[in-house]
């Protein structure tokens, strides 16, 4: 390949390589964000990944990185690096929607510290990514923007509730986005997206300025094409933060140069699988990868132990109640009067109304079929004397939750899972069926409701050649052994050094 064909093809470097030679003065950032706009551009109509892109100010800050450089300044870590924001994470100055009506017209008035530490590492935004409503689905159907397509076939889901993120990554438009994960948001898209998706620890980056959904499940977690740009976008946003209480005080490890410490083979590793999730509702395609994955980590000298966790059985019910009550709680304050878009006011037919009938007209119109039914559900759940018998039995089985995991990694170093019960399944084909929509988390809750990080790797394809993904359970803040593992585990696979798809898919 040609210097200039090279040039043009910029969109396939990884974040760590673009970053280092951006420092090195041997790459344009300018010539990187011309390269991934122009991608991103390409594949959009058939992806949809973004709410809106915001090329000028893109290359504006990638100018402006290209003259420190020259200057003989550091950018940071992330020098250069194209990254998609999903839009429930707020970025100075620009609207933040969540994809819902509700917040049409807000416009943030500061970024999120996860964001802001992005920007201090040099890192270039170019667009805010789709989401489901208000970061509460499983498709990235439930967006007022309308659904975005996954990269591998256009006719499935991308996964939610951050399958614009995701999308972007795998579409190859960005190297790098930041998603948020409540019950998997972050997980289950890179596994039907076939990229790497992780949910640090809870509390391990902060919250500020990413708009709550369940705030004692949600985390701001990065995505990208490989395990090494993860852990060194991890690098650049964990740590506590003065503005959010719940942010853990943690000494910040250096990820990306622990996760280079490769293991030479994984002798001495314990894996372990759960009992009560053996097989449960999974696909044949899956149910193979998982076994071929577990193999490939056996032959590498693991040791494969199956380890026993009764309230997992619970988790994903348990989360239900729970993100319901939380979100229920969280969302109270858009009702036109406080936050959100006001229908119903001096404006409406027959002039002024009352308060509540200005909220009843706000939310109505504001808010979508599935974020009414998490409302009304969580409303339903804390109510008086229905609290304890759905609220109080769904903390206790978190509780046990957390103390049996916390007893299972004494005898393992992760416990490995599917990360989804199968491929991305087609458009449509669940948006009427909440109760199929809600399982397709079944995996993914157990670390949620434990704070525990986990990450999600690509292990194969199905039988209609979608991606599938392997699911890894670290310890409370383990983020650095678990990171191990992943990238061991991806030197196994070598799926991230596949042909691009979507290059296919938007020609």
């Amino acid at each position: 390949m040609t210097r200039s064909a090279a040039d043009r093809e910029l969109w396939r470097l990884g974040a760590s390589e673009v970053a280092a030679r951006v420092r090195r003065g041997e790459l344009s950032a300018v010539a990187v964000a011309e390269a991934c706009l122009s991608r991103s551009e390409r594949v959009e109509p058939a992806i949809r990944a973004y709410v809106d892109m915001e090329s000028g100010q893109a290359l504006e800050r990638a100018a402006a990185i290209d003259r420190r450089v020259t200057a003989g300044d550091d950018p940071g870590p992330l020098a250069g690096v194209p990254v998609a924001i999903k839009d429930n994470l707020a970025l100075a100055g620009r609207p933040l929607t969540c994809a819902s009506a509700i917040l049409e017209g807000y416009v943030a008035p500061e970024s999120a510290t996860a964001v802001t530490r992005l920007l201090d590492a040099g890192a270039v935004p170019i667009g805010r990514a789709n989401l489901d409503e208000l970061a509460m689905g499983s498709s990235t159907e439930t967006s007022v923007f309308g659904a975005t397509r996954n990269p591998w076939d256009p006719r499935r889901v991308p996964g939610g509730s951050s399958g614009g993120p995701a999308a972007a990554v795998a579409s190859s438009g960005v190297p790098l986005a930041l998603g948020s994960d409540s019950g998997g948001s972050v997980r289950q898209p890179a596994a039907f997206c076939g990229v790497v998706g992780l949910r640090p620890t809870w509390g391990r980056v902060s919250r500020r300025g990413l708009v709550a959904f369940a705030s004692s499940l949600d985390q701001v977690g990065p995505l990208a094409r490989s395990v090494r740009d993860v852990a060194l976008c991890l690098q650049v946003i964990a740590g506590a933060d003065p503005g959010d209480a719940t942010s853990a005080d943690r000494p910040v490890e250096r990820f990306a140069e622990e996760v280079d410490r490769l293991r030479p083979n994984a002798r001495g590793l314990r894996v372990g699988t759960l009992a009560e999730l053996a097989g449960e509702e999974l696909s044949s395609a899956a149910r193979r990868d998982f076994r071929s994955a577990l193999d490939r980590l056996a032959t590498a000298g693991a040791e494969v132990v199956e380890v026993s966790v009764p309230a997992v059985r619970s988790a994903l019910a348990a989360y239900a109640v729970l993100a319901a009550a939380e979100a229920s709680s969280n969302l109270a304050r858009f009702d036109g009067v406080r936050y959100g878009r006001r229908r119903g006011g001096a404006e409406a037919p027959g002039g002024p109304r009352s308060a509540s009938d200005v909220i009843e007209s706000s939310r109505s119109d504001g808010f979508g079929k599935e974020v009414t039914r998490r409302i009304l559900l969580g409303t339903f759940a804390l109510s008086a004397g229905y609290a304890e018998s759905y609220y109080g039995r769904a903390q206790a089985v978190r509780s046990a939750l957390g103390h049996q995991l916390a007893a299972a990694f004494e005898r393992v170093d992760v416990i490995a899972t599917p990360t989804a019960a199968g491929g991305a399944f087609p458009l449509g084909s669940r948006v009427d069926d909440p109760v199929t929509m809600y399982r397709s988390d079944l995996f993914t809750t157990p670390a949620s409701l434990a704070g525990l990080p986990a990450v999600s790797v690509p292990s194969g394809l199905d039988d209609d050649g979608l991606p599938l993904g392997l699911q890894l359970i670290g310890p409370a803040f383990g983020e650095v052994a678990l990171l191990r593992v992943a990238r061991l585990f991806e030197g196994l696979t070598s799926f991230d050094r596949r042909p691009v798809p979507a290059g296919e898919v938007a020609a």
